[in-house]
């Protein structure tokens, strides 16, 4: 692996059940898949890298995320081709997610901007 790629992302999320939920669909339509699963964690692969979704411990749940916060804002993807971009737009909107910056994703044609079922923005 060369250096300076990405190995991993870890997020803690405050629903394990929905989030998996959704990022399961999004990552799959994104060529990813399921890699690891167990109790309280699943992680999705592509390549080398991968992105894991942990169950927040109850503990550290009484403090409500926002992206404006300290932490982290959104993590960005990128679609093959502006129709791509167009159609996951339309399955997101489908998902009752909520897309951001529209005007910019879409001019732009590489992006997917949208919030996750634990509030944590992606796109």
């Amino acid at each position: 692996m060369q250096e300076g790629h990405l190995h991993h992302v870890e997020i803690y999320v405050s629903d394990l059940k929905k989030s998996s939920e959704f990022w399961g669909w999004f990552l799959q339509e994104l060529g990813y898949h399921s890699y690891q699963k167990w109790e309280k964690g699943e992680s999705w692969r592509l390549g080398e890298t991968y992105l894991v979704f942990v169950q927040t411990e109850e503990r550290f749940l009484d403090e409500p995320y926002h992206r404006c916060r300290t932490g982290m804002n959104h993590l960005a993807f990128y679609a093959a081709s502006r129709e791509r971009v167009d159609e996951m737009t339309e399955k997101l909107r489908e998902k009752g997610a909520k897309v951001l910056y529209e005007d910019l994703h879409l001019s732009q044609g590489e992006r997917i901007i949208m919030l996750s079922t634990s509030k944590i923005p992606i796109r």
